[in-house]
């Protein structure tokens, strides 16, 4: 029987500070993974060259709410929580993706309501939802 090629491993790319994820893209492309991404991470990686996914065009849908929702979606937390060696089924199943990496920082919420001139409006966009999401479910993957 003639063994499948291994897939390209996945990284998913989410950044609010974009410093040195061009070079943490560049050395991940170089290594042979694949590199998925959130709006404006995806636009800094891209304009570098590199190839990149958007997550929307990962999970067939957009970002919604001016971009309150990216990445709240079973293609990606599916892909994040994925028990290796017990939910591959289960990925096959839906046409999930693994996802072997997570990289995210979060909004700068503490410098943006240090700011005197903060509204109530910014601050509460300034609320990361989908990032301590993606944290945690790598976190409770990590050894997966």
């Amino acid at each position: 029987m003639e063994k499948k090629p291994a897939s390209a491993p996945v990284a998913l790319l989410s950044v609010s500070d974009k410093t040195g994820i061009i070079e943490l893209g560049q050395a991940l492309s170089r290594h042979g993974w694949k590199l998925l991404s959130t709006g404006g991470t995806a636009s800094a990686l891209r304009q570098a060259g590199l190839p990149v996914t958007e997550v929307s065009d990962h999970t067939g849908f957009p970002e919604i709410m001016g971009g309150r929702v990216k990445t709240l979606h079973p293609s990606v937390h599916g892909g994040i929580l994925a028990r290796r060696g017990s939910d591959e089924a289960v990925l096959a199943e839906h046409g999930i993706t693994a996802i072997d990496l997570v990289v995210v920082n979060l909004y700068p919420f503490s410098q943006t309501i240090a700011r005197p001139d903060c509204s109530i409006e910014e601050a509460i966009e300034q609320i990361d939802i989908g990032g301590p999401a993606m944290v945690r479910a790598a976190a409770k993957n990590h050894a997966a």
